[in-house]
Order: C-alpha cells, then structure tokens, then sequence
C-alpha cells in the first residue's frame, strides 16, 4: 500500500519530485541518496504517524520530523523556544501565557496561530491523548485573546505541564485541517501536515517512509538535510549490515542486536551512544490484565513476580543496558524514585508455595495452568524477554503460548480488545509521574484503543486519590510523598511488575553531526543535523 504526500490538498506534494525511482534494498539507492538524504530506520513500521494519538516509541521518532510542540528542553531539563518563543506562568499557578512565533506556516501554506493550540489542547490532547487526561486533566481551557497569544487556563496548578509540551509529547496540529471531524481517525494521521522540518512525502508500506526539506521552516536556513527516508527493516542482522555498508545512517531504540555492540562499536564509520533518552525515564514493564479470573488471585500475581529474575534479565537479555527495576518509578526519577517498596526478589521456591496455597498444585505433567503472554514487537531484547518467561514460568509449573504479532496487532489486542492475559512492554516515566506513570494505575484511564493507558484494567479507589492528590499538590516535598505511597500500593496490589530501568541506544554513521546535541536524539526534530 502507498500513501502519497499531499492526500494532495492537504499537502501540496507529489511523490515524483523527491524519490523517483527508489531502489529501496541497497545499491543504486545507497550511492543515489547519501549525499543528499539522510537515511534512518525506525522499529517497527508504526501503525500512525502522529504522537498526538499513539505515544509509542517508534511513532514519536517521526512524528517529530514533522510536527512542532510549543516548547523544546536543554539538556538540563529546562524550557526553551519553538513554537512558542515567551511564556510566563501566573503567580497563583492558574494559568500561562505563551507568545507565539510570527510568520508560521502550515505545511499547505495555510498560517499558524493561536487557534490551532486552543483547538489541539481543547479537542485533542485532552481528549484523545494516551496520557492526556492525567496530564492536562487541569486545562479548563485556552484563551487567545490574539492570533500571536495562547493562554492555558488551569483549574489548579499544574507544575508538570511545563515539561510536557515537546514535539514528541504534545504535537500542536492545525485546527483547519481536522476540526468538524473525529481526530484519531482523521486520513492526516497517515500524513501529517505540522509546521516542522520535514514535509511529509509518501509511505509505502512495508517498506520506507519519505520526507522532504520544508523550504517554508521557521528556523531560517533549516533543515539543511534535503530528504529524509525511514526505512522498515525488520530483522536485526539485516540492519545491522546496513549500517555497516552505510546504506543507513541513524537507528535509535537499539537498532541492532545488544550483543552485535561491541562488534559494531569497533567499525570506523560507526558509532554507539546511550545519550539522547534522558527525558524518557524508560522501563520495561509486565502486565496483568487484571479482568481475567487467573490473576484475581494477588499470591497468583506475586508468585510470577519471584519467578523472575530481573537482574538475570538485565544482563543476559539487554546485555547490562539496563538494571533490575524495583517499583514502577525509574531509579532515574531521582526526585521521585522510592526504592522503601515491597519487593519480590527471586526465589522459585517461594513462587511454588504461592501457587500451591492459591490452589494450583502441579497436575499430570508438572502443569499447574497455562497462560498465554503478548509480548511487544518493537525490538530484539522484547522476543528474547517473551522466551525467557516462558522458561521461568516452566520452572514453576506454568505453561505459557507466546502471542507474537505486529505493533498494530499487538496494541490493538492489550488496549482495544483486552484479548490478552498477560503482556511485556516498554514504557517512559518521562520526567515526572504525573506525567508518564499515572496513567498505568489511573482507573479514570482506562480508555478502550488508547495505546499506552490503563489496559490492565486496574482499579484502587486509593490508588486514584493518590495520583490525583499528588497531581495537583504544589509542595515539592508533600508531592514527593504522595509519589512514594503511590509506589508502594503499585508494588503491592501488582498489577504490573516493573522488570529492568532500561538504556537505550542509538547506532549512527560519524558523517553525522549535531545528533546528541539536544536532549531528545531521535526524538527531536532533526532540524540541526548535517550531514559531513
């Protein structure tokens, strides 16, 4: 399938101007675009090209190309211009005031204003975003008293929200192009119209996404990258030679195998950074779904969580990029970590006793039940997790199948369906709670074909007015305290058990410049980066 930039009137593009004849394997299509396009693969092929509506890792790294937030973050965490280019947050905390930049343009010309940030907070984010109900659960509304202005009205203060207003986390999208419809189905998802560096081109399935240079960017003189192309490549040794034959020149969310690193690292034109996923606070996490009988059972829950051993896992499935997890906070959250929660350190014998007081002796065979486990697709470390489960599960008497499926698949059976019984995922704290774990305990987010919500169906009157207490506490210290009450009840109601802190990384070609420049590595806009 092929989807043409421009969905014509929207876009403006034609395929035929960028790409013409794109030998998409290698050879006439390595020596045809090297100098002039940068050549980068994402894993897997996303289901949508908009983190407005899927904050999945692979669609965030292109969303960004094309869609611009209000802010961007320097490396130490603060706020600094994009769309935006003042702000100013009121003394009570009640609202903030954003000026917005003169003399943008829409993709198809049309300008940009403050009514697309009323609209994409109001109808989307709010709305339609994974996370958005917790983290603008507070916006009342925006006010534009002129087409240059944008003013958050909050219910309460909401520190948090300042550091969510990235291009990879809140998108702005232009209100003329969607409003009157439903936006997550709206055809712009498959071909996004932002303001960013990149225009989109044409996806063919399967196969490659293209962009090309916005002559008509913001930042004057920028993209100096003429076209960008995404390539889906999905086995990890082909990759991996394509890297090493310079038919790709960036890779992020580890591209290739962990354990072909160190081989990798020792090639000239390569390099190797764990640098650019600062803001993620990434984890991997296991999942219950807590509606299916199996699980009712906490002693169930805790057995499958002394079976695992975590630090085995960090080692030996992600190679040391990645340590042992203790509760659902990263270690890296330092002002919100708790490591004072129950844990479930490994201890087969502990796990058997558990099953067999929760009434599952082992049966003919050695079988106590079976259960079926979705894991994600999006990388290696992810399918070598599925199969060391099902061997740690083995060892207790725990039959598992393992549900192997594509990424649209796979969300579609976790957050639409809720078709699974148990599931393995990565997921990002970003830099706050509030922000990037609230909405895995929240029960008010549980919210049928949202990806990355509540989907175990998780429910705790508690749990709730923690979050929420905290959420909208303004003392630091207060909040902080909420924040490690709320750790400790996660860790022991165990609906989700946190595996391993992970580090991520990126495999780039050195004629790359101005990658690690930023916070946000392959989650930013590209905007920057050359080509030596």
């Amino acid at each position: 399938m092929k989807l043409l930039g421009g969905l014509a009137a929207a876009t403006g593009l034609h395929s035929s101007g960028v790409l013409p004849a794109l030998d998409i394997v290698g050879g006439a299509f390595a020596q045809d675009v090297a100098k002039k396009a940068l050549r980068v693969t994402i894993i897997p092929e996303p289901p949508i090209l908009n983190s407005a509506f899927n904050t999945a890792i692979m669609v965030q790294q292109i969303s960004t190309k094309m869609l611009d937030g209000l802010l961007t973050y320097d490396k130490k965490f603060d706020p600094m211009p994009s769309l935006a280019i003042e702000w100013k947050v009121a003394d009570d905390g009640l609202s903030i005031a954003f000026k917005l930049r003169p003399n943008v343009k829409w993709h198809d010309g049309a300008p940009f204003s403050s009514a697309d940030v009323k609209y994409t907070f109001e109808e989307v984010l709010k709305k339609h975003h994974p996370r958005g109900r917790a983290t603008f659960a507070n916006v009342d509304s925006v006010e534009t008293p002129d087409s240059l202005t944008a003013i958050i009205k909050l219910s309460k203060p909401s520190p948090y929200v300042m550091a969510a207003l990235s291009a990879s986390e809140s998108p702005i999208l232009p209100k003329h192009l969607y409003e009157g419809g439903d936006p997550p189905t709206n055809k712009l998802g498959m071909a996004p119209v932002g303001t960013g560096p990149y225009k989109f081109v044409e996806w063919q399935r399967g196969s490659y996404i293209s962009l090309a240079r916005n002559p008509d960017y913001w930042v004057k003189g920028k993209p100096e990258i003429e076209s960008l192309v995404v390539r889906f490549i999905p086995d990890s040794g082909a990759r991996a030679v394509a890297f090493e034959t310079g038919e790709l020149d960036i890779g992020g969310t580890d591209p290739v195998a962990l354990a072909d690193l160190e081989r990798i690292k020792s090639i000239p034109h390569l390099a190797v950074t764990t640098e650019g996923y600062a803001m993620c606070g990434a984890m991997y996490y296991f999942e219950f779904n807590m509606r299916d009988p199996q699980f009712k059972d906490l002693r169930v829950r805790q057995a499958i969580a002394h079976a695992i051993n975590r630090d085995f896992v960090a080692k030996n499935v992600w190679f040391g990029y990645g340590s042992a997890a203790t509760g659902p906070v990263s270690q890296k959250l330092v002002k919100f970590y708790n490591p004072d929660v129950p844990k479930y350190p490994f201890d087969p014998k502990k796990a058997e006793a558990l099953l067999d007081a929760a009434g599952f002796p082992r049966k003919a065979g050695g079988v106590r039940f079976r259960i079926t486990h979705d894991p994600s697709t999006y990388s290696d470390q992810y399918r070598r997790f599925a199969e060391y489960f099902k061997q740690a599960m083995r060892a207790i008497g725990i039959d598992v199948d393992i549900q192997n499926a594509d990424a649209a698949t796979f969300q579609r059976r976790i957050w639409t369906d809720n078709v699974y019984q148990t599931a393995s995922y990565g997921i990002f704290n970003m830099s706050d709670p509030t922000i990037g774990v609230q909405r895995m305990y929240w029960s008010k987010n549980i919210r049928k074909g949202v990806p990355y919500s509540n989907g175990s169906g998780y429910s705790n009157p508690e749990m709730d007015k923690l979050l929420e207490v905290a959420q909208n506490e303004i003392d630091p210290v207060k909040r902080r305290e909420f924040f490690n009450k709320m750790q400790v009840l996660a860790m022991t109601d165990l609906s989700i058990i946190p595996i391993i802190n992970v580090d991520y990384t990126t495999v780039y070609n050195k004629r790359v410049e101005g990658l690690t420049d930023d916070l946000e590595g392959v989650f930013g806009t590209y905007a920057n980066i050359s080509l030596a």
